[in-house]
């Protein structure tokens, strides 16, 4: 059998997972095929030197002689006299089970534990002793049994590539087949094949160059499809290079996947770990050529902070790390931390190149300062970030959200460096006839094909575009607004203000008496009025009380007697008496503008004239506060004069936001905003096309009543 009708092998496969319907559900199939089909496959490879194996596992075993996997493993070999890596020394096999239906169960268990350690450690994953329970308990063991026995997977007649072809349709169909749950390790498998055209397409001279060997990690591999695909486009490509495959995942049963399908395809060279990638990194010491993963969407970090917060750095990085909900980005972290080293011009350092799967939180979710900013400002400022393109909604198995798929390097193709390319292909979808759980659609070959071309022609077009790294960059400035309060004394704010200072009874009342009951527009000289007519009170009448207690008293009047009103004069906080300001210090990093004068400028913070050497501060407004994003191309002061000031005359720059962080010019942050890059301004139609609409729709419905009524 040949790669091109592996199909038949496969179809027959699936056919035997009928026997199973009534103790499964088709989603639980795979629990039953996959080991199988492993076991199987593992049966016919071992044949041509079990009988060596069993005669040297006697005699070692006579011996007594320890820790013999690894003679055996070496004794053990494939059609073309090499190694396997591991072997079975059980006196079963598969036509021996069939022989005894009677005890198929017990039998099936000893052969599987006749393996090496290597093998047992992935049927543990398995969990295959429960599934032989549950199906001897429904009386299907031997029939299932009895149909693999039948199956010809010999290596002369099914070689590994045929053989690794079965195993990941069977893969595929049982992942679709569970597609409400399938997101969680299944990705679909065009959107695999454009991840790995991104990732490998630009280094195509290099990797069908002879004699070539490339390293391929997946840190979330789940059963292994990206791993898989990748070689198949190397495969494809060159058939000569050598490539070494890695991968980890915390899901016991689609570690086992991953880890069977590598040695039904004979990679001895590869490896897939169990373990969290976060916490337990099963290859810390090593770097690799190309990296590409789907971490989980959405998934909390939680379990795994407390362990993370007590380490100096995440994998190399020093900044602050996302929020506990969403880990998505510390897959990413770990991943550029296994970056080859690079240099331009040395050959000796390869460098490596990065593709990962993506929702939109990655992109935007988070202010300047915060976690996922600084993540996306450490890549960005790094020149490590290539270019994102968005895929289709309804593209996965379990979610019907949108879906990005990053591209990074830290080896840029000259023409790329400080640039970021961002493709549209929302719109690129075909329409499923049946939909698989939330996957309604999908992208076809010429899609994957045009998109792989617009990736590697660099250009700008309705749907891809260029960018410059600062471009996505921006500061954080907080703007202010001063306070208006509007003071009057009227009975119901008295009333209040008495139950709780009673002891101030006297100061009410002559207060009363000097303002009256009337609005005052400016809180200053209010202020001052109320400050002179208490001080005057006689001294058998109690005015504010000292110390805390005072000011706790003089707060409280105003918040009572005081309301916000845009057309009362602003609530002065300081006054400076001959102040002069060092614009230069009021301004660090700032390339000022030369038309403004010295007194316009300290306006642009809340500095205002007012007489001959006097300067004022106003107190801000909570309710009025606000931000401004200004992108990192422009200069604050000039772009705060033309699009704030305008709207808003009183507004100011909080300084404190100049002087938080990077030399006085804002807290610095990072976006990806897909929709603003790419929105399309569709203009309303004209009333009167929408005016004759709803006119012939009227009379439609007005001949329909005079049908029903006539």
């Amino acid at each position: 059998m040949t790669p091109a009708n592996f199909q038949q092998l496969a179809n027959f496969i699936w056919s035997v997972a009928d026997l199973l319907r009534g103790p499964y559900r088709p989603p639980q199939y795979e629990r039953v095929m996959l080991p199988l089909t492993v076991l199987r496959r593992f049966d016919w490879v071992l044949e041509p030197t079990k009988d060596a194996v069993l005669k040297k596992h006697a005699e070692l075993t006579a011996k007594g002689q320890p820790n013999i996997d690894a003679i055996l493993n070496n004794l053990a070999k494939d059609e073309d006299g090499k190694p396997l890596g591991f072997h079975n020394h059980s006196q079963l096999d598969f036509h021996k089970l069939k022989g005894d239906p009677d005890n198929i169960g017990r039998h099936l268990a000893d052969y599987i534990n006749g393996f090496s350690e290597n093998i047992r450690k992935i049927f543990e994953r398995f969990e295959f002793e429960k599934e032989i329970e549950k199906l001897e308990e429904a009386n299907r063991l031997y029939q299932v049994v009895a149909q693999f026995s039948e199956m010809d997977l010999h290596p002369m007649r099914v070689d590994n590539i045929t053989m690794g072809l079965v195993f990941e349709d069977l893969i595929r169909r049982f992942n679709e087949a569970a597609n409400e749950t399938a997101g969680d390790h299944f990705t679909p498998r065009e959107v695999i094949r454009l991840m790995v055209n991104l990732l490998l397409e630009p280094d195509t001279r290099v990797l069908t160059q002879e004699g070539v060997i490339v390293t391929i990690c997946d840190p979330a591999c789940g059963t292994g499809g990206m791993l898989a695909e990748a070689q198949n486009w190397i495969r494809a490509h060159n058939e000569q290079a050598t490539v070494k495959v890695y991968g980890q995942d915390y899901n016991p049963r689609s570690y086992a996947v991953a880890a069977s399908d590598l040695l039904i395809k004979g990679h001895k060279d590869s490896r897939i770990e169990y373990g969290n990638t976060l916490t337990n990194d099963q290859f810390p010491d090593m770097r690799f050529d190309y990296l590409l993963a789907n971490p989980p969407f959405g998934v909390d970090w939680k379990g795994e902070k407390k362990e993370i917060d007590r380490w100096p750095n995440f994998r190399g990085y020093n900044g602050k790390l996302p929020r506990i909900n969403d880990g998505a980005l510390l897959f990413l972290i770990h991943m550029i931390a296994k970056f080859q080293p690079w240099q331009t011009g040395n050959r000796n350092l390869p460098g490596s190149r990065v593709a990962i799967v993506f929702n939109g939180s990655p992109l935007f979710t988070g202010g300047a300062g915060s976690g996922e900013s600084e993540i996306r400002r450490w890549i960005i400022e790094n020149d490590w970030l290539e270019a994102i393109v968005a895929l289709p909604e309804q593209m996965f198995y379990n979610t019907g959200i949108g879906t990005f798929i990053w591209v990074l390097s830290n080896r840029k193709e000259q023409h790329r460096e400080g640039k970021i390319q961002l493709i549209d292909a929302r719109e690129r979808f075909t329409p499923m006839k049946r939909s698989l759980g939330n996957k309604r659609r999908y992208l076809d070959e010429a899609a994957i094909a045009t998109l792989t071309r617009e990736h590697g022609a660099l250009e700008d077009s309705k749907t891809s575009k260029v960018f410059a790294n600062t471009d996505f960059g921006y500061r954080r400035i907080t703007v202010h607004r001063p306070l208006r309060l509007r003071f009057q004394m009227i009975r119901e704010n008295k009333e209040r203000f008495l139950d709780t200072c009673p002891e101030l009874l006297d100061a009410v009342l002559a207060l009363e008496e000097r303002l009256g009951a009337e609005p005052y527009f400016n809180w200053n000289t209010t202020w001052e009025m109320v400050q002179k007519t208490v001080k005057a009170l006689p001294d058998d009448e109690v005015g504010w009380t000292a110390g805390a207690k005072g000011t706790a008293q003089k707060k409280l009047f105003r918040e009572v007697f005081t309301e916000v009103d845009p057309e009362a004069e602003p609530v002065i906080a300081k006054q400076y008496k001959n102040e002069k300001l060092d614009i230069a210090n009021l301004f660090p990093g700032q390339n000022l503008p030369r038309e403004l004068t010295p007194s316009q400028l300290q306006a642009v913070l809340g500095f205002y004239a007012q007489g001959k050497g006097k300067l004022i501060e106003y107190e801000p407004d909570p309710a009025l506060k606000d931000s401004e994003n200004i992108p990192l191309k422009e200069d604050i002061v000039r772009y705060f004069l033309r699009e704030v000031r305008p709207y808003v005359a009183d507004a100011w720059i909080d300084r404190a936001t100049l002087d938080e962080q990077d030399g006085g010019i804002g807290k610095v942050g990072y976006e990806i905003n897909f929709n603003r890059v790419f929105f399309q301004y569709q203009p309303p139609r004209p009333l009167h096309e929408i005016d004759r609409e709803l006119a012939a729709v009227e009379q439609r419905i007005m001949d329909l009543l005079r049908e029903v009524t006539e």
